[in-house]
């Protein structure tokens, strides 16, 4: 990390890692429910000078704040508030935007805002769509519902690397890099992990819209990566999302699975040739609301034909 920025949205500060803070073009990497923006180190080096990486920690986690009202404030709802007012203070009029899980599905729901969608240029969701395997959501709830407490930080990396094994990351060096800034010290002197217990009380409290209406309504070129051994986006999850965005990009990561770290140049690659890719050799794409619920009414045909005959 070259740099440290702050934004203030009501009373949370919001950090903001910064790394090639002059470089001439920028990327949001927004991270996942219990992680933060420490984890594109990787991805901001391999990408090079030429990329300013703005990684912003979500409220609760990293070097955020935390809220005093969590079911306010940990919601999808109020994350969009947080990424606009980065945004702003950054004066990102066009961005490209690269999600992982949560910062995914962040980032698809600004893509398909009516208001915000027009100032994203690209966007790659890192493991993650409109549809998502039940019981992979379950157990992220479950496991991030918990207080987790360690007594040492040995014993805090061991769970660390077990939980995470599916980064794909296969360094000691990586993994106690991710332990370090993982980790938080309790008063007792325990160990835990960086983030608010509550942010899952994100699963009780949020609101459930249908995702696959805002895919439908992106507009700018998108890309999903998927890890091949991923437990919440299914492979055949993929050919559905292409049939709504015909031009949609894909990668497959081999050897990882929810979700690629890319720490990796095999990873790292294809993100880049997106990127660099003119948005004038992109299909050009205006849905509209017929459109929209032409598929969402196919949908629901194709349901309770399985219901019925399947």
């Amino acid at each position: 990390m070259d740099a440290l920025e702050f934004v203030r949205v009501r009373e949370l500060d919001i950090a903001v890692r910064v790394w090639n803070p002059d470089a001439p073009r920028t990327l949001i990497a927004w991270h996942g429910l219990a992680r933060h923006g420490g984890d594109f180190e990787a991805l901001a080096n391999q990408l090079g000078n030429e990329w300013r990486i703005l990684a912003p920690d979500t409220p609760g986690r990293g070097l955020s704040s935390w809220s005093l009202f969590p079911a306010h404030d940990y919601l999808y709802s109020h994350y969009m508030t947080v990424a606009i007012a980065v945004l702003d203070h950054f004066q990102l009029e066009q961005v490209d935007w690269l999600g992982t899980s949560m910062g995914g599905l962040l980032g698809m729901l600004l893509a398909a805002d009516e208001q915000h969608g027009q100032r994203f240029s690209r966007l790659i969701l890192n493991d993650v769509g409109p549809e998502l395997n039940k019981d992979g959501l379950l157990a992220l709830s479950r496991y991030f519902s918990m207080t987790h407490r360690f007594t040492s930080f040995s014993d805090l990396r061991e769970e660390l690397t077990q939980h995470y094994a599916s980064f794909g990351i296969t360094s000691d060096e990586e993994w106690r890099a991710l332990a370090l800034g993982s980790a938080r010290r309790l008063p007792d002197g325990g160990w835990t992990y960086h983030f608010d217990p509550r942010i899952g009380e994100q699963f009780i409290h949020d609101t459930p819209r249908d995702t696959w209406a805002d895919w439908a309504n992106i507009r700018c070129p998108v890309m999903v990566v998927r890890g091949a051994e991923s437990t919440l986006l299914d492979a055949e999850t993929l050919p559905r999302m292409k049939e709504v965005q015909p031009g949609l990009v894909t990668y497959t990561a081999p050897d990882c699975g929810h979700a690629p770290m890319f720490n990796r140049p095999d990873q790292v690659t294809p993100l880049r040739q997106f990127l660099d890719t003119p948005l004038a050799s992109f299909p050009s794409r205006k849905p509209t609301k017929t459109a929209t619920a032409s598929y969402l009414i196919g949908q629901w045909f194709v349901k309770q034909w399985r219901r019925l005959f399947g």
